[in-house]
């Protein structure tokens, strides 16, 4: 018998392991049966070449619970190892001491095992005690036994072990008994070892006779050694694809279609890559996509190696050439890794593009499904929209579809202003938008649907790309204006009529909303009042309702221009009725108002580009009181205006049918208007 102590500078590893690999302790099993993997495969690899000449035999990976004994035992028919070996890759930790381990690596809490030969110290943050039982490969070899309590003292002795192989055995501490537990040791088979390609055997198979379940006693073998993405695409059928994607995936709907990745230079990268059916609440979907190495899972947050927006795909990817840090846990960005991201994004778009030029009919039924994968793509990633540019589309509220170049083609003629910019307009709202879209499209201008949950995003991204082109919301502004032609109608009203029709509306509106009174001639076939809201400003609310910090916009109370349509004749009404109705208390207001105006203008003048010390304080009393003799007679004057607009049954009626037609008229607002509607109509 043999006894030493393992080869670290201090006597404190094994509490540094758990301490630092406490939140992370499952993988622990993950380590040991990937130690079993590579000492099944490096047996094979031995035969190969002919080192080996013996029978390879059953090469099953055997793993058993012993609740009573309070073990756990990982088995394999691999290489094994001679008391030489034990002494070579156990006892041997690969670092100088513990301080220096902790200070190089203590920010990565858990991804630092196997890179120092650790992988299979990892079995300390679960066990008291470990055994290892083991007998070489080598022609004459005898069994050893290694054992160890968690501290740096060991113990090597001779063992029985009829054949080749090793044998492990953790002695589970109180504090992990969780791991006597068959159905936590296959859940971690199922999450880290599915597709290892050794056969892994835990338990056994059970079915169903005569209504109940019987033990069949065959053993059940709980991975796939051959998984999908490790055969040839050749040899696989659509139905291979959509039944492993139910495997992986249960409760998800069928995917729209799959890439499979098979690249052998200038790296190793295979994988299947599907697009799910997603539409809104994309965060959802994240963290889909597998990551495994040599069929061993890594991680399932590929956000190191996969691009922001391709992380909304599900699947796997398998590369030997993913540098991982330290253990199999994480991924270090170099060089290689960003040639890997490049290659899959190309592939995604290069496949994308087959499906649009082969079959475009069948790729516009799948694009509302595609279309927020690829429109976040083509705002996070430069290289994407180049290529996406060929396929993405454009749908209008008809339900075409146009490539970008077919769109610009279809409205160029008719939807360029007279400054020469090409005015893409759009709706984000059918029914809501429906009387702007049907405006327009009375003007013969195409409308694009815009209802995507990245749509603000991409539209500023667009015209940041498309030259000399401007999109612009349909109920942002009234359609003359939207796209302003050389002959546009002017308004007939002057300032002071216009000043004074605003006031009017304005006082039929409420104190809390936050319009802006203007004018146009619309004609007389259009709607009187039209409600319009600040292409700018909309859009920014748009965007900061979408971000997770709050910025100069998100907190801004919506403001909407209230169009007045001069030549309507309900609107002509309610001039005539202002005149009629108030000319006379008007005439005597502005008669005050005309020589407190020419006073105060005066003034001003006399005071005009004098320093304030040298103008006499009483002409600054007499200025400061003609100005708020004005400010009274002028406010007079507009409470009057207001007052009759508040008191006309039809100014309010105008505007409520225009909230109306925008769906922004609800409670006890609609209930009035449907008891003044009724009051306004006239039996004949």
């Amino acid at each position: 018998m043999q006894t030493g102590k393992i080869g670290v500078t201090t006597e404190n590893i094994f509490p540094i392991i758990k301490k630092f690999l406490y939140s992370d302790h499952e993988i622990f099993l993950r380590e040991l049966i990937s130690n079993a993997v590579d000492a099944t495969q490096k047996l094979k690899t031995l035969a190969s070449v002919g080192d080996f000449k013996g029978e390879l035999g059953d090469l099953t990976i055997r793993v058993k619970v012993d609740k009573k004994a309070g073990t756990l035992t990982i088995s394999d028919s691999g290489v094994g190892m001679t008391a030489d070996e034990i002494e070579r890759y156990i006892n041997q930790i690969a670092f100088s001491g513990a301080e220096e381990f902790l200070e190089k690596y203590k920010a990565q809490v858990n991804g630092f095992i196997g890179h120092f030969g650790l992988g299979f110290y990892s079995s300390f943050m679960v066990s008291d005690k470990v055994e290892i039982i083991t007998r070489s490969w080598q022609e004459g070899a005898t069994a050893v036994r290694w054992s160890c309590d968690g501290s740096p003292e060991y113990k090597i002795e001779d063992a029985e072990r009829e054949n080749r192989g090793t044998d492990i055995i953790l002695h589970i501490s109180d504090d992990s008994k969780e791991f006597l537990e068959d159905y936590r040791i296959e859940e971690l088979l199922r999450k880290y070892c599915r597709f290892l390609p050794i056969p892994i055997a835990f338990g056994t198979e059970k079915e169903w006779k005569d209504g109940k379940e019987v033990d069949t006693g065959k053993e059940r073998i709980i991975n796939d050694t051959n998984p999908l993405w490790t055969r040839k695409p050749a040899d696989l059928k659509d139905d291979d694809y959509l039944k492993f994607y139910r495997d992986l995936y249960p409760a998800q709907e069928e995917p729209l279609f799959y890439i499979h990745l098979n690249v052998d230079y200038p790296f190793n990268l295979t994988g299947i890559l599907y697009f799910p059916r997603i539409k809104t609440n994309f965060d959802i979907q994240k963290n889909k996509i597998q990551l495994y190495c040599n069929q061993v899972f890594v991680t399932d947050s590929v956000e190191g190696i996969v691009p922001e927006f391709l992380t909304l795909l599900h699947g796997v990817i398998d590369s030997p050439d993913i540098p991982l840090n330290v253990s199999r846990s994480y991924l270090q960005s170099d060089s290689n890794v960003k040639k890997i991201s490049s290659h899959i994004t190309k592939k995604v778009a290069d496949r994308l593009q087959d499906i649009f030029k082969n079959d475009r009919e069948q790729f516009e039924k799948k694009w509302d499904d595609l279309k927020l994968f690829i429109t976040f793509g083509m705002i996070t990633d430069e290289k994407f929209y180049e290529r996406a540019e060929k396929f993405a589309l454009f749908k209008n509220v008809d339900g075409k579809y146009f490539t970008f170049d077919e769109y610009q083609t279809l409205v160029k003629d008719n939807q360029t202003d007279k400054n020469k910019t090409l005015v893409y307009l759009y709706a984000t709202d059918m029914e809501a938008q429906h009387s702007y879209i049907e405006e327009a499209k009375s003007r013969g201008y195409d409308v694009l649907l815009m209802d995507g949950q990245l749509d603000p995003h991409f539209i500023n991204s667009l015209e940041g790309k498309l030259k000399e082109t401007r999109f612009a919301r349909v109920d942002s502004d009234v359609i003359d204006k939207l796209i302003v032609k050389d002959d546009r109608k002017e308004v007939s009203l002057t300032a002071d009529e216009q000043s004074d029709l605003r006031a009017v509306f304005e006082g039929a509106l409420t104190t809390n909303d936050h319009y802006w009174v203007s004018f146009e001639d619309l004609g007389e076939n259009a709607s009187p009042v039209v409600i319009t809201q600040s292409e700018f400003m909309r859009r920014m609310k748009d965007m900061a309702a979408m971000s997770p910090t709050s910025n100069l916009y998100s907190g801004m109370p919506d403001s909407r221009n209230l169009v007045v349509n001069v030549s309507h004749p309900l609107v002509k009404t309610i001039i005539e009725g202002k005149n009629k109705q108030l000319s006379d208390k008007l005439a005597e207001l502005n008669e005050k108002i005309k020589p407190v105006k020419a006073r105060v203008d005066e003034l001003e003048k006399a005071q005009q580009n004098k320093k304030d010390e040298e103008i006499p304080q009483a002409d600054k009393d007499a200025l400061t009181e003609a100005e708020k003799q004005l400010d009274t007679l002028e406010e007079e004057r507009t409470a009057l205006l207001k007052g009759f607009g508040k008191d006309f049954k039809l100014v309010k009626q105008l505007i409520d049918l225009a909230l109306l037609a925008n769906n922004m008229l609800k409670g006890e607002d609609l209930s009035r208007f449907v008891k003044r509607s009724l009051e306004l109509i006239k039996v004949e």
